[in-house]
């Protein structure tokens, strides 16, 4: 249910004071105003304008609008106050449907497999085994555990298989007119932009305004607007405002400044009480062990290990990876997503809910690793590099997980991207589906992983830069038919679902943006 506009403003207001007054930012700020008292400038006659001035010019206002501002970036705006709770989660009853008996399906696979193995969920580590994991905790990639009887929940395939067979039981088939001419492998009716409403949307990337990533252009000697764009970062920086910086990179980040943007957006400071919590996640790592910790060593073992560019970082990811599976802030974006958490129980414990232990919330630990590794590159201290990673997950990366209609969740990314290519490269589309080689076939582990894994890392960042800067996953849908319009001529000539993947198999040598801006703005539509 919409509301009206005011209505609305007043129960966002409501709701992010709400969250805001247990924050640690809320005490700081109450410190920060008791400590003014003392000041000569503030005066009784004046009180409140004066501490009010003493906040802006010491920077704490800023602070409480970063604040503010991360707030109302995460959470979705508000619902009816008479809507179910589970409206606010997904809109969609057959979505909120079809994400429970898929998060069903995995549990049970997971409970399989502690029957097949015969070793709980989740157990409490002998003293001498917490030892040993807190001696080699920064070095836990050259333990070499026997896990081959482990197996991954699932693979993107199989995720893939069940997105296709979604479809709303309001309509039988063939009964929606205008989505009756769409040939993808996504079935369901969701409003998709077209390639007018993307162009303003992602107006920032016209081809007469200045980019990084764009070696070449034109309009801009790239050297000169790298200097002047170098600049405008610092000053963004050095005002430390959320919203600039987010306007600031969608026209990219300079290298040297792109580690610091990010956490601006992301409003991540790692003060003294992060740290702590990061060490207290790692302890709860270090007590208790759970099925997933020997997933995650499997998958880091076999992502981490098979890649030049993120075998480097094997420790950090076992320290980020084993942390995030106990981090229970992360349950709050449930509220908001259309997944439910995860329950077990301690073994013997079954129904005690003080006994339930909430399992991670994902379980395609595979595509989590390729999304903490690129983040290595720019991180290097593991308490900020983790809520750098909570951030960039409670944000963005959990809707390519979860099944729901959000325009920047899986099902709407697969939509949007069948329906550019049919739109725009018809006679590939129809070509690659007679042969059998449906493109999302192919496409749909890039989107699934950010393509992460699949671009060079500095193409990655520049992706993911863009992502921050939009808040938007929909890029994503953009640059896989991007990729496709690029190799459509050698896609024309492919006679099989093999020879069109081996066509699109290597994409470390592409460049992000021009793909970007010719799909966009040099597309005849």
């Amino acid at each position: 249910a919409m509301l009206e506009p005011e209505r609305g403003l007043s129960l966002t207001i409501a709701r992010v004071v709400q969250r805001l007054q247990g924050s640690s930012l809320h005490s700081q700020l109450e410190r920060q105003a008791r400590i003014s008292l003392h000041k000569p400038e503030i005066k009784l006659e004046s009180l409140k304008e004066d501490i009010k001035d003493f906040l802006k010019t010491s920077g704490w206002e800023k602070k409480l609008q970063n604040a503010v501002y991360s707030e109302l970036n995460v959470f979705p705006s508000p619902c009816h106050p008479a809507a179910p709770p589970e409206h606010i989660k997904e809109p969609l009853a057959y979505m909120r449907k079809a994400q429970g008996s898929w998060e069903k399906r995995i549990l049970k696979s997971l409970n399989s497999m502690c029957t097949e193995l015969s070793i709980p969920l989740a157990q409490k580590r002998p003293v001498n085994e917490q030892k040993e994991l807190l001696n080699k905790w920064n070095e836990m990639g050259t333990d070499e555990p026997d896990l081959s009887l482990f197996r991954p929940v699932y693979a993107p395939k199989d995720f893939l298989e069940v997105l296709m067979n979604l479809r709303n039981p309001n309509y039988e088939n063939g009964e929606q007119p205008s989505f009756r001419n769409h040939l993808g492998l996504i079935q369901v009716p969701l409003k998709v932009k077209d390639i007018s409403e993307l162009k303003e949307d992602f107006s920032e990337l016209g081809l007469n305004i200045g980019q990084l990533g764009i070696d070449d252009s034109a309009q801009v000697p790239p050297e000169f607007f790298e200097n002047e764009h170098v600049c405008v970062g610092q000053k963004v920086l050095a005002e430390q405002d959320s919203a600039a910086a987010q306007q600031y990179v969608r026209q990219g980040c300079p290298t040297a400044l792109r580690a610091d943007l990010w956490a601006l957006i992301l409003n991540v400071s790692n003060q003294p009480e992060d740290i702590l919590y990061y060490e207290q996640l790692k302890s709860n790592v270090i007590q208790h062990d759970l099925l997933v910790d020997s997933l995650i060593y499997k998958d880091v073992k076999l992502t981490a290990s098979n890649d030049d560019y993120y075998f480097v970082f094997e420790d950090y990811l076992y320290q980020v990876l084993l942390c995030f599976s106990r981090d229970t802030s992360v349950l709050e974006h449930f509220t908001y997503s259309s997944a439910t958490p995860p329950k077990s129980y301690i073994q013997g414990k079954l129904g005690m809910e003080e006994y339930a232990v909430f399992y991670p919330p994902n379980v395609n630990y595979n595509s989590f690793i390729l999304s903490v590794a690129p983040l290595c590159f720019l991180y290097h201290e593991p308490s900020k590099l983790y809520q750098i990673f909570r951030e960039m997950y409670v944000r963005f990366f959990f809707r390519l997980h979860s099944i729901s209609s959000h325009p920047s969740g899986i099902v709407s990314l697969c939509l949007l991207f069948e329906t550019l290519l049919q739109t725009h490269l018809p006679q590939l589309f129809y070509h690659l589906r007679e042969i059998g080689a449906q493109p999302l076939r192919i496409s749909f582990k890039w989107m699934v992983r950010a393509f992460s894994g699949y671009l060079a890392t500095d193409q990655l960042l520049l992706l993911w830069d863009r992502i921050l800067g939009y808040n938007s996953l929909e890029i994503l849908a953009v640059l896989a038919a991007a990729v496709f319009a690029f190799r459509a001529v050698n896609l024309m000539e492919v006679t099989s679902l093999a020879a069109a993947e081996a066509v699109l198999a290597d994409l470390s040598t592409l460049k992000v943006m021009p793909l970007l801006q010719i799909f966009l703005f040099a597309t005849v539509t």
